[in-house]
């Protein structure tokens, strides 16, 4: 065989260098339970610049194939804002992105990372794979925010530390009343679905509200611990039809990848259900309460494994924990695009509530932006971010932590003071909309540094395309205020 001929005859995995060692030993493993248990199809799927998954379904004898060779899907898919509008002029040179591989609507390729393989609990016979992309050349696309995560990581990594994160994240589960399926309904973005609420009245906790909700939350939490994803805890939030469910800690790409599959699973077995599960932050209905998602995070030591945010005296972070918070803290406004990336989700910020509304820190106070947990002895000491709403991107509010904790550690920077009282303290304000905070994000200079000032450009610019549409429509509050005053 001639060395042509010998390279035509690998994987597009092998010639590009693709998979560790340990990825072809789960492709193998991935293979024999995919034959064992019959699956007839496996979905193939990668996180978008929403954090939502995209991708192709292919039929299990193909498996293997696919798995070491990729499956194309189309390029302007990088190209779309939320309500799946191109935002970029895809055939004109370079495709609005300055860059061949991206024009006239082609095909990059999904390669499976086969760590990810599992079986759909609520879905027969068929099985499902993360997937990393790439151009035909074998280069990573650099729009993907599960690449940009990973390189923040080896950054993270050659300072010696690994991430540490664990998940709390709040959503609402409603009844489908109606499912607006009428075509008049098919609009460019559809028209969502009349629901009604499982629960009434605000009751934190209780336990008959829980009992209330059990049935579908079983339903979930069963499929959830079958997908292998480390639940922790399932509770009853304030408002009426609102939930929780805790995570235990992850290390690296782990709580980011389980955020994804989570979002998508729930959606996926509620509906089957009659049930619509909503991640939005605040859903325009009648008495509903906001939902955040709060990022507990740490840094281990690579070598040690011990964590190190903990202080050796009486201090509640090490100056290492003090320097990252910092940092969090210097490049709020700016990360706040990330961690809240809706327009919707600004209308969380108010004062007196379960919200911040201002860049600052406490000891153990729910009011503030980053929530101080630990000290001295207590190995689970963290940093709670409590700025985030659920429907963000976790790769790119993961890496924006990351960016800009690093920051701090490398300026030595302090936090100062804690917020005891975090609606009265003298402090920055976060971003009030999505505008503001697109503003913010433009002018700092470390998360363009950190994250590649290309992705924040491509990243303004779809963010950008949502909000002129937003900025187009006439809303409720419009029509009330004007249509018969004037």
């Amino acid at each position: 065989m001639s060395s042509s001929q010998e390279r035509s005859a690998r994987t597009f995995v092998e010639r590009h260098g693709l998979w560790s060692e340990q990825q072809f030993e789960a492709a193998t493993r991935a293979e024999r339970v995919i034959e064992e248990k019959n699956l007839e199809v496996v979905r193939l799927s990668f996180p978008d610049q929403h954090g939502i998954l995209r991708g192709k379904t292919i039929v299990a004898g193909d498996a293997a194939k696919v798995m070491r060779n990729g499956c194309s899907i189309t390029t302007t898919l990088l190209a779309k804002d939320t309500s799946h509008k191109t935002v970029f002029p895809v055939f004109t040179a370079g495709g609005g992105f300055g860059m061949p591989e991206m024009e006239g609507g082609g095909d990059f390729l999904m390669v499976a990372d086969p760590t990810t393989f599992r079986v759909l609990p609520w879905a027969p016979q068929t099985g499902w794979m993360l997937c990393d992309i790439y151009f035909p050349n074998g280069k990573p696309v650099p729009f993907s925010t599960r690449h940009l995560y990973r390189k923040v990581l080896d950054r993270l990594g050659d300072a010696g530390f690994d991430f540490v994160a664990g998940l709390e994240v709040e959503f609402h589960v409603f009844k489908i009343e109606n499912p607006r399926l009428d075509p008049a309904d098919a609009g460019w973005p559809s028209e969502p679905p009349e629901v009604s609420v499982l629960s009434s009245g605000y009751q934190y906790l209780t336990e008959t509200r829980f009992d209330q909700l059990e049935p579908v939350l079983e339903t979930i939490r069963r499929d959830v611990v079958a997908l292998g994803l480390p639940l922790r805890s399932t509770e009853i939030e304030l408002g009426p039809s609102q939930c929780e469910f805790t995570f235990q800690t992850e290390v690296g790409l782990a709580p980011a990848d389980t955020m994804m599959l989570f979002r998508s699973a729930v959606k996926q077995i509620c509906r089957r259900q009659g049930y619509h599960a909503s991640f939005m932050c605040r859903p325009k209905l009648p008495n509903v309460m906001s939902c955040g998602w709060h990022l507990h995070q740490s840094l281990r030591n690579s070598k040690t494994g011990a964590n190190a945010f903990i202080p050796e005296g009486d201090a509640l972070l090490s100056p290492l924990g003090r320097h990252y918070l910092a940092g969090l803290l210097a490049h709020g406004r700016g990360a706040a695009a990330f961690t809240t990336p809706t327009v919707n989700g600004y209308k969380r910020y108010r004062q007196y509530t379960l919200a911040p509304d201002r860049v600052i820190w406490g000891r153990d106070n729910r009011g503030v932006m980053l929530r101080v947990i630990g000290g001295r002895g207590d190995a689970a000491t963290r940093i709670e971010n409590r700025v985030g709403e659920p429907s963000a991107n976790p790769y790119l509010y993961m890496a924006s932590q990351i960016v800009c904790g690093l920051d701090g550690i490398a300026q030595k920077r302090e936090p100062g003071p804690s917020a005891d009282r975090p609606y009265e303290v003298d402090a920055p304000f976060l971003p009030k909309s999505l505008e503001e905070a697109l503003v913010a994000l433009r002018e700092d200079q470390c998360l363009a540094a950190g994250l590649g000032k290309g992705f924040i450009d491509y990243f303004l610019r779809i963010k950008q395309g949502e909000l002129a549409r937003y900025q187009t429509e006439v809303t409720d509050w419009e029509q009330r205020e004007y249509f018969e005053l004037y």
